[in-house]
């Protein structure tokens, strides 16, 4: 039996929306990523607060997020929609 079809595995990766690292515990991702940060994520951003004069920035944390997505792809050698032409 020769395989036809060889999905490839993609890694769809995103980040949260960057906030102030104590608010960020509770932060979850999208549905249907993973969190791959833990605690507060990763201090990695700048999040800004408007006042009536200044714009003021922070540092703050995200989380970073990844999802497993199978594209599906015909083996080397097939085609078509169903991967049966040689």
């Amino acid at each position: 039996q020769v395989k036809k079809q060889c999905d490839q595995k993609l890694l769809i990766r995103m980040k949260t929306k960057c906030v102030p690292c104590s608010l960020n515990l509770d932060t979850q991702c999208p549905a249907g990523y993973t969190k791959i940060t833990n605690g507060t994520g990763t201090p990695d951003c700048r999040y800004y607060l408007e006042t009536k004069t200044h714009t003021l920035s922070f540092s703050g944390c995200r989380h970073h997020c990844v999802k497993e997505f199978e594209q599906p792809e015909c083996c080397q050698g097939h085609w078509g929609p169903d991967c049966m032409g040689e």
